[in-house]
C-alpha cells in the first residue's frame, strides 16, 4: 500500500508538467557504489542535449536521476515510477547488468523504452520478440569474451588462461563466451574461480595464489571496480613471481579504481582492460570530438575543465552517442505529448534510422533494426570491431593500447 501511495504522489507531482511541453528522460544507474559511472552517463546525455538546446521536437527535456545503488529491487521501483509518469519518454540504464537481466521481461511487456550505454550482459537486448524495447550502445558480452581472448592468445601469446569471474549473471554470461572463444583456438582454461561482491583482500589473495599454483600464465577477469580494486591490490601484495598479468573486462573503470590503486601500485602490476575505440586523449582526435568536449565544458563548467575530469569516460562516450541516436529518432517521428504512443513511435524510429549519425566512436549507419531470431544483434549499435584494450596512465587516465604496442611489449 505504501508503494502505491508513493507512486500516486509522484504521479500527482509530475502532473504539474502534463499541460506543458516537457518530456522526462530517466537515468536509473548506480551513483553510490559506482558513482563515477552514473555521473559520466549523465554528463554524456546532458552534453548531447545541450547541442539541441535541451529540446526534443519542441519539448523541453527534464532529466530525472535515480540511484539504484546496484540494487535490483530498487531499480524495479524506478521502473514503476517511470510507468506512473505521464511525461516519461525513455530510461537510460547504468553499468550494472543484473537489474536489466532481472527485469528484462517486465520492461518489454510494459513498453519501457530503455537505452543502455554500459551494461554488457548478452541477454539484455535479446528478448525473443520483435516488440523489443531495450537498445544498447556498449560492449556486448556475446563478443567481449572473444575480443579479450583474441588479444590475450593471438596477440600477446599467452597459453594458459585462468578465469576469475564475479558470481552474477554478468559473470556467468562471460564464462560461456570466453570458453567458446578459447575452444575455437584449441585452448582450455586452466580453471575458473568465482567471487561474490564485497570480496575481501585475504580472500582475493587465496584465490590468486590458487590460480598461480595451477600453472596459469594470465588471468581473464570479469569484475566491477569494487572487487577489481581488491584483486589489483591483492596482486600487488603477492611475491613478484606470483603476480600474473590480468586482462580484464571493463567493469573496473566504472568506479574509483585509480584513486585506490594509485600509480605506484599500477606500475607494479600488469593490468589491462577492454574498452571501445575512442578516447579524448587520442592524438588523432577529430574536430568533432574537440567540439563535443567544448560543449561538455560549457555544460559542466564547475566539474569538467580538462579531459582528465571525465572520470569514467566509457559512460560519457556511450551515453553521448546513444543520446544523439535518440535525437535523430525523435526528429524522424516527432512527439505528440502522449507518451504511450510517443514511446512506441520512437522505438520504431530507432530501428529505422537511415541517415548517418555522427558520434564519438564512429558514424552510425542504421545502428538498429527489428529484432528477430535471424538478427540477434538487431539492438546492438556496436560490434567487435569497435573494441580494443586499454591501460591506466600516470594520472589515472584511460589510454587505448594498439595491437602494435602489445606486440612490442612481448618483443614481436
Amino acid at each position: 500500500m505504501g508503494l502505491i501511495i508513493r507512486l500516486s504522489l509522484i504521479s500527482l507531482l509530475f502532473s504539474i508538467d502534463v499541460l506543458s511541453n516537457v518530456v522526462h528522460l530517466y537515468i536509473d544507474a548506480d551513483r553510490s557504489g559506482a558513482k563515477e559511472s552514473g555521473v559520466s552517463i549523465e554528463q554524456g546525455i546532458r552534453t548531447a542535449l545541450s547541442e539541441v538546446k535541451s529540446k526534443l521536437a519542441g519539448f523541453d527535456v527534464k532529466i530525472v536521476i535515480r540511484d539504484h545503488h546496484g540494487s535490483t529491487p530498487r531499480s524495479k521501483k524506478h521502473l514503476l515510477e517511470y510507468l506512473s509518469d505521464p511525461k516519461a519518454l525513455v530510461l537510460f540504464s547504468g553499468m550494472h547488468s543484473p537489474p536489466l537481466l532481472a527485469h528484462r521481461d517486465f520492461i518489454n511487456k510494459n513498453g519501457i523504452l530503455v537505452l543502455n550505454p554500459w551494461a554488457a550482459a548478452g541477454p539484455i537486448t535479446r528478448y525473443p520478440s520483435n516488440e523489443n524495447w531495450i537498445f544498447r550502445l556498449s560492449i556486448d558480452d556475446t563478443k567481449a569474451g572473444y575480443v579479450l581472448v583474441n588479444y590475450a592468445i593471438d596477440i600477446e601469446q599467452f597459453k594458459h588462461p585462468y578465469l576469475l569471474l564475479e558470481n552474477t549473471g554478468w559473470g556467468k554470461s562471460n564464462e560461456s563466451t570466453i570458453r567458446k572463444a578459447l575452444e575455437q583456438k584449441g585452448i582450455s582454461a586452466k580453471g575458473v574461480e568465482w567471487f561474490n561482491w564485497n570480496l575481501g583482500l585475504t580472500g582475493a589473495k587465496v584465490k590468486l595464489r590458487k590460480i598461480y599454483n595451477s600453472g596459469a600464465d594470465v588471468i581473464v577477469l570479469v569484475a566491477n571496480a569494487t572487487e577489481g580494486k581488491t584483486i589489483a591490490l591483492a596482486t600487488s601484495q603477492l611475491m613478484k613471481e606470483q603476480q600474473l598479468p590480468v586482462r580484464s573486462h571493463w567493469g573496473i573503470t566504472g568506479g574509483d579504481f585509480t584513486k585506490v590503486i594509485n600509480n605506484d601500485i599500477r606500475q607494479c602490476i600488469d593490468f589491462m582492460f577492454l574498452q571501445t575505440k575512442f578516447s579524448f586523449l587520442n592524438n588523432s582526435r577529430s574536430i568533432f570530438s574537440y567540439t563535443v568536449f567544448e560543449y561538455a565544458k560549457r555544460t559542466f563548467p564547475d566539474t569538467i575543465k580538462d579531459v582528465y575530469d571525465i572520470q569514467a569516460p566509457t559512460g560519457f562516450i556511450h551515453a553521448y552517442d546513444l543520446t544523439r541516436l535518440l535525437i535523430a529518432a525523435v526528429e524522424d517521428v516527432g512527439l505528440t505529448g502522449n507518451m504511450i504512443s510517443d514511446r512506441s513511435n520512437v522505438r520504431t524510429a530507432l530501428e529505422n534510422i537511415t541517415k548517418p549519425v555522427q558520434g564519438l566512436l564512429k558514424t552510425y549507419q542504421k545502428p538498429f533494426s527489428v529484432f528477430s531470431a535471424n538478427d540477434m544483434d538487431a539492438h546492438e549499435a556496436l560490434d567487435a570491431t569497435d573494441l580494443t584494450m586499454a591501460r591506466f596512465g600516470r594520472l589515472g587516465e584511460i589510454l587505448l593500447v594498439t595491437q602494435q604496442e602489445l606486440k612490442e611489449r612481448i618483443g614481436l
